[in-house]
């Protein structure tokens, strides 16, 4: 994919707080070579099963997340959200979309099927333009109509044609595009957001990963590196999400927009490379899905030129 052109120079001083581009663009890009090639990661600790390391990935989360949340002098505003009854629900319902995502994703990557990991979330995006039309009423435009017309194209011909229903590629992005639309209800930090949601999935995980232990199904006590390998879950959660958040104060969306296909795109070629089974007819799938998603970059590119016109009007 062409890299983004440079925006045009603007007058005036920077806006307050956006972080200089170049880093801003690293972080960010790191990020997403992190989501990427964390299938990698899931690979080599698939010793546990996927129940008992998104068990561990909860658990390990938290303590990274409140270091975050201090370092950056918004654990205060954490512990006020607690009294935010609405947003606490939300965050219970959040947690529970995130966790079985995870589940699903760690459990795919564990049993060979790396493809439709990443097919759910070259989808994902689409999916959640069809969310924002349909549900929050936004306003539609043509190129992004076709976008989400070639997407389901692209499911129909994996259904009819191939002969088999992505499931786990549908339950990734439906679940990460519902968790996406409730997040946008509360107005909260993404970090204080994601510690109560690991908090509500590691009050339960602290029981369950005791029972594993005990019943010497766990695998924590095996020996040095397959603890450390679980511990790494946490960091492997929390890492991409600060670069992320980092990145994100200095890029335009537009640019946000392409960098997010780096994750699917290293999950996809991990597939490829891993053997897994891969015919013309599945190839068609991606193809579809891909054209949707170079109709729908078009689109956000064009949006992002023409709020950059208007401002510097």
């Amino acid at each position: 994919m062409a890299p983004q052109r440079s925006a045009p120079a603007q007058s005036g001083p920077p806006e307050p707080g956006r972080l200089d581009p170049v880093r801003a663009g690293t972080a960010a890009f790191s990020g997403y070579l992190i989501w990427g090639l964390s299938a990698l990661f899931y690979k080599l600790i698939s010793y546990a099963g996927a129940t008992e390391i998104v068990l561990h990935r909860a658990f390990w989360s938290v303590p990274f997340l409140a270091l975050l949340l201090v370092m950056g002098k918004r654990f205060g505003a954490a512990m006020r959200l607690l009294a935010d009854r609405r947003a606490m629900a939300t965050l219970v319902a959040t947690a529970l979309l995130i966790g079985a995502n995870w589940w699903i994703f760690i459990f795919a990557i564990n049993s060979g099927q790396v493809l439709e990991v990443s097919l759910g979330y070259f989808i994902n995006p689409l999916m959640n333009v069809a969310v924002g039309v349909f549900i929050a009423r936004e306003r539609f435009g043509a190129l992004r109509g076709v976008a989400v017309g070639l997407a389901a194209l692209g499911v129909l011909n994996q259904i009819l044609i191939v002969g088999a229903v992505p499931v786990m590629a549908l339950f990734l992005a439906g679940t990460f595009t519902l968790y996406g639309y409730l997040r946008k209800t509360i107005t909260t930090d993404g970090r204080i957001g994601l510690f109560w949601e690991t908090v509500i999935i590691a009050i339960p995980s602290i029981v369950a990963l005791s029972f594993l232990e005990t019943s010497s199904a766990g695998h924590f006590l095996d020996g040095p590196w397959q603890a450390l390998g679980l511990i790494m879950t946490g960091p492997m959660t929390v890492a991409p999400l600060l670069l992320f958040v980092i990145g994100a104060r200095g890029l335009h969306f537009a640019t946000l927009g392409v960098l997010q296909f780096i994750a699917p795109s290293l999950q996809f070629a991990i597939g490829l490379a891993t053997g897994e089974p891969f015919s013309p007819l599945y190839l068609i799938t991606f193809v579809l899905i891909w054209a949707g998603l170079a109709v729908f970059v078009i689109d956000l590119l064009n949006f992002s030129r023409k709020q950059r016109r208007e401002k510097a009007r």
